[in-house]
């Protein structure tokens, strides 16, 4: 007895079901990761107050000596900042140009130096293998607890031994490298150099100094760029020691400003109208450093 099977349809999934899956899932995906009203809100909440304080010190600077008193005080910029500019830079007693020159140039040595010899210290304490290495590391981190005013009365009587009172040189020695920039470096260069390459370096025949250079710091470019802006602006911006080491015949560009309000009145017009002046710099690295910044954290990102 013969019984006739029915054969049992075999249903094929066209192919191009999956990608249609995957290309619907991936649009979920982007579109619920982009950020929302409330994340851009935020973010303009943030930029408004960022951007206040600039727009404030630029509207009494643009004023004169009785907008700040003035209970019916525009909003709208005035017409004096040019002139209070044009104060602030003819003043004797202040000596701008002397001291814009003063800031740019320590605080470019200041910022160098750092980034040198913090990422040669930051290698030899990431890739270097040697006695006590872990203990000392511990110490320049622990010395980040030190407040800074502890150091100032022995450390102004050893410039005035040596003579340096008064000059640049005596802000700049004592900021050739940090703690900070020491633990900075050493984090970032764990991670970003691969003990592979160093044996690949060894094996060449390259010295330690030479695989530093080589190896270390090309790699080390990203985190370098963030450490030289980020130390640049705060020796820009320094006030305590250079206001107690320097004269008003050598100053620096905030000691020379802290000379506009050493007066019984203080015009705040003029005093903000120097203190615009004084970011202008810091702006314009911000302007043309910032790309390059992104593209070298963007060149030195290691990829996994």
């Amino acid at each position: 007895m013969t019984t006739s099977m029915t054969p049992v349809p075999v249903h094929v999934e066209d192919p191009e079901i999956p990608r249609r899956r995957w290309r619907r899932t991936r649009s979920h995906a982007v579109k619920g990761s982009r950020p929302g009203w409330f994340v851009y809100g935020c973010l303009a909440i943030v930029l408004i107050a960022s951007v206040f304080p600039y727009y404030w010190s630029f509207l009494i600077g643009s004023g004169d000596a009785y907008t700040l008193r003035d209970p019916n005080m525009s909003w709208l910029p005035g017409g004096n900042f040019l002139d209070n500019a044009a104060k602030v830079v003819n003043d004797p007693a202040v000596n701008f140009w002397l001291a814009l020159w003063n800031s740019i140039w320590s605080s470019a040595v200041i910022a160098m130096s750092v980034v040198f010899f913090s990422t040669l210290a930051g290698w030899a304490f990431a890739k270097l293998r040697f006695k006590g290495r872990g203990w000392l590391l511990v110490f320049v981190i622990a010395t980040m607890a030190v407040p800074t005013q502890l150091g100032v009365v022995p450390l102004y009587l050893l410039f005035a031994d040596l003579g340096w009172t008064g000059q640049v040189g005596a802000i700049i020695v004592p900021s050739l490298v940090t703690a900070f920039g020491v633990f900075w470096m050493t984090q970032y260069l764990q991670q970003a150099v691969p003990d592979e390459l160093i044996e690949a370096a060894r094996v060449d025949g390259a010295s330690s100094f030479r695989t530093f250079l080589t190896v270390g710091l090309p790699a080390a470019r990203p985190a370098a760029a963030m450490l030289a802006l980020f130390t640049f602006v705060t020796a820009w911006n320094n006030f305590f020691w250079p206001f107690i080491v320097l004269d008003r015949q050598n100053p620096t560009l905030p000691v020379a400003l802290s000379l506009l309000q050493s007066n019984y009145f203080v015009d705040y017009s003029i005093v903000l109208a120097g203190v615009i002046l004084a970011t202008i710099p810091l702006l314009l690295l911000f302007v043309f450093a910032g790309k390059q910044l992104v593209s070298g954290i963007m060149a030195g990102a290691v990829k996994g």
